[in-house]
């Protein structure tokens, strides 16, 4: 498991979530492992406590299954927790980006452009970690843009099943489209024109879809539900 570096003011049941977030994401724990409260306290330096809070609030979420007494599994991936998430971010995303078609000041154009040329430069440099992160930051500054910071808050736990496999297919596909489709959203929001940009989002999200076919041919049959 990779330890991030701690956030200032961040107590110890956030550094945890944290943590296992990203390490579930990246798939540093893979769907089906086995995790402990102890080995995971120890490797994150925290007493029990915020290791077991953080475990059931990825619980509630349906990333962990907790099994009293016998310890907790990385949830295996479903395909319908997956396709709902992605239509959660398609209509809250499609309809943000044209609040910010209206709202995004020129400042706001600059730090949009400045997201996309170092996204195309990790592109070139093959830095996919890099440019994992630069694409959450992108879509996190459209809801900054359009004040809807809450939501987006709210949004991020149902979408994580998304990012997961969102993950995957970045580190097994080509990632040009998905720098350019940002480059054209960034130049709709700069026309003002809501309805291209809207438009724009939902074929961005769109490739993200789960093809099974393809993620099998790089992962494990043993990381996705049986039943999907």
């Amino acid at each position: 498991m990779r330890i991030l570096p701690r956030k200032e003011r961040e107590n110890n049941r956030d550094y945890a979530l944290r943590n296992l977030r990203e390490n579930i994401i990246h798939l540093d724990l893979p769907p089906g492992s086995r995790i402990s409260e102890n080995d995971l306290s120890a490797q994150l330096g925290l007493s029990r406590t915020p290791v077991r809070e953080a475990l059931m609030e990825l619980a509630r979420v349906r990333l962990v299954e907790v099994y009293p007494q016998r310890g907790s599994v990385i949830a295996l991936i479903d395909d319908e927790l997956v396709e709902e998430a992605r239509f959660l971010r398609s209509v809250m995303e499609c309809a943000v980006v044209k609040l910010v078609c209206g709202m995004a000041t020129e400042q706001d154009l600059l730090l949009m452009m400045e997201n996309v040329t170092r996204q195309e430069y990790c592109l070139a440099q093959g830095q996919s970690d890099r440019l994992w992160y630069l694409d959450g930051a992108f879509h996190s500054m459209l809801f900054r843009i359009a004040r809807k910071t809450q939501t987006h808050a709210l949004m991020a736990d149902m979408t994580l099943h998304f990012d997961r496999v969102r993950n995957m297919t970045l580190n097994t596909v080509e990632n040009s489209a998905i720098v350019s489709d940002h480059k054209a959203i960034a130049q709709a929001v700069a026309m003002g024109d809501g309805d291209a940009a809207a438009g724009l989002m939902s074929l961005h999200l769109s490739r993200y879809q789960v093809d099974k076919t393809h993620l099998l041919e790089h992962y494990p049959r043993e990381y996705f539900k049986p039943s999907c």
